[in-house]
């Protein structure tokens, strides 16, 4: 079972406000605030969400097909989650849309794709029965 998810940053103080517009949004808030790290989510809850400064102190890079996907309670809310994204310094990387042909019982996966200002990819999905 996943806990959380980190994802590394050269700059945590100013990227964070991306990822508490992000967060607010889930009705969640940061369960862990370092000087090093902040996570976003619910203890006991689903997984969370991290930022850290690389442990090992080099520059942060972006994982070449590494993604976090953030699962929303409707087609509504991916919109919302995107439109955040990108009001908050991300960059689009796919606009929120039905994604591939529906699945043996009906459902369409829905999705919108973006990066933080770090360049790491998220998503926001939903199922939509239909």
């Amino acid at each position: 079972m996943i806990g959380y998810v980190t994802l590394g940053t050269n700059d945590l103080q100013g990227h964070a406000p991306f990822y508490d517009a992000i967060a607010e949004e889930m009705g969640v808030g940061r369960m862990m605030d370092f000087d090093s790290f902040i996570a976003w989510g619910r203890p006991g809850g689903a997984p969370g969400v991290a930022l850290t400064r690389p442990y090992d102190e080099k520059v942060a890079s972006v994982g070449n097909g590494t993604m976090v996907a953030l699962e929303a309670k409707d087609e509504a809310q991916v919109k919302r989650l995107y439109d955040i994204a990108l009001a908050n310094g991300g960059s689009d990387e796919g606009a929120p849309g039905p994604r591939g042909e529906p699945d043996g019982d009906g459902n369409t996966f829905y999705a919108a794709y973006f990066r933080d200002r770090d360049g790491n990819k998220l998503n926001a999905f939903c199922m939509v029965k239909g």
